[in-house]
């Protein structure tokens, strides 16, 4: 039986997950990490201290009940130079000592990484790691349209497409946050700008393929300070972050021909973002279990790169 852990903690989730390879089964332990009422995010130390606390009860959760023949991790944001984050020590430093115990090959693998192999898996579009494809990470630490080519048993993701100041994740949280929603606010305000059925029509503003959202936030402000109502607010704040997302998409498949798109991250998860996506561009979501921050992407990965070294 060949079974891979995997162990993600990132700046708001801590995750773990193990893998059946023989059986194709995954089965995953995660948890939200703690943040004060009226708080849009955590400070990294406090995101570290949570980390430690909140693992080990996540492993016993997940009730290990035979060998494990890998471990996956994710070590750093993004695969690039200079990508770091503490929070990401703990479980490096959690898988290290595993592997060390259990004498099984450690993989190290970004979180962005796991993002999208999480979303490969959940749409059933694993066959798209023959070829070159687009894949849109977008959450609240990052948003960014990667070209993703197949290299090895994994692959290379290059930045084609991103925000260059506030990521579509922070927007929603912080309009969320001043709706009176509860951190972190995808779900609540998915929710709440599906009670209004107006549409607006919007421009975003983009430099080339970039976008910017500041300016967004300014605007949602503005206009509940000017007595709009609260799901109208929403619902702008979430027709301008997909005007946003589309006119890359649009750009983008006009620059590399008509690629495969792929869609991860939390704020992808979002039900009116995927409907207007789908309907467009019919793209690839990950399924919403995989779309929030979690450890099986780093898990399939590992497997991947396990199998590789081991094709007996």
């Amino acid at each position: 039986m060949a079974r891979v852990l995997g162990i993600d903690t990132s700046n708001y989730t801590t995750s773990v997950c193990l893998y059946d390879m023989v059986r194709e089964e995954i089965r995953q332990e995660k948890k939200l990490l703690p943040v004060k009422e009226q708080a849009i995010g955590l400070k990294q130390s406090d995101a570290v201290f949570h980390h430690t606390v909140q693992l080990p009860g996540l492993m016993e959760a997940l009730a290990l009940d035979g060998p494990v023949d890998a471990i996956g991790v994710s070590t750093r944001p993004r695969s690039v130079e200079g990508s770091y984050m503490p929070c990401f020590l703990v479980g490096e430093g959690t898988a290290r000592s595993l592997a060390a115990a259990l004498h099984a090959p450690l993989f190290r693998f970004s979180h962005q990484d796991g993002h999208v192999m999480a979303a490969l898996y959940s749409s059933g579009s694993m066959e798209l790691l023959d070829g070159r494809f687009l894949a849109f990470h977008v959450s609240g630490g990052t948003t960014e349209a990667l070209l993703v080519t197949p290299q090895g048993d994994g692959f290379g993701c290059e930045c084609v497409a991103k925000t260059l100041d506030l990521n579509a994740g922070q927007v929603i949280d912080r309009v969320g946050v001043m709706l009176g929603l509860a951190f972190p606010a995808g779900r609540g305000l998915d929710a709440l700008a599906g009670e209004c059925e107006q549409e607006f029509r919007v421009r975003p503003a983009m430099k080339g393929l970039d976008c910017c959202l500041s300016g967004l936030q300014n605007q949602c402000e503005t206009r509940f300070s000017q007595g709009e109502e609260r799901r109208a607010v929403a619902k702008y704040c979430l027709c301008y972050v997909a005007a946003a997302l589309e006119e890359m998409t649009a750009g983008l498949l006009q620059q590399y021909g008509p690629l495969p798109l792929l869609y991860a991250g939390g704020v992808m998860s979002n039900s009116y973002i995927r409907a207007r996506f789908t309907k467009r561009f019919g793209a690839r979501f990950a399924d919403p279990a995989f779309s929030s921050d979690n450890a099986a992407g780093v898990a399939l990965l590992a497997a991947r790169a396990f199998l590789a070294k081991n094709p007996s």
